[in-house]
């Protein structure tokens, strides 16, 4: 897994084609509750961790 970090989400999605295409195949949903923190994602894996979590919320 990338380990670099990034100014934000949208920095990482801009720059990072496999955690642009994992943000893309989740719920829109989680997808707007990453958005609502884009400024404190500033890792693929802060981004996956957050998705878990969310999903993880939904059980």
């Amino acid at each position: 897994m990338h380990s670099e970090t990034y100014e934000n989400l949208n920095d990482l999605l801009n720059q990072n084609s496999r955690a642009d295409d994992f943000f893309e195949a989740l719920p829109s949903y989680v997808q707007e509750m990453i958005r609502e923190r884009g400024n404190n994602i500033r890792s693929e894996h802060d981004m996956r961790m957050y998705a878990e979590n969310i999903v993880q919320g939904d059980k």
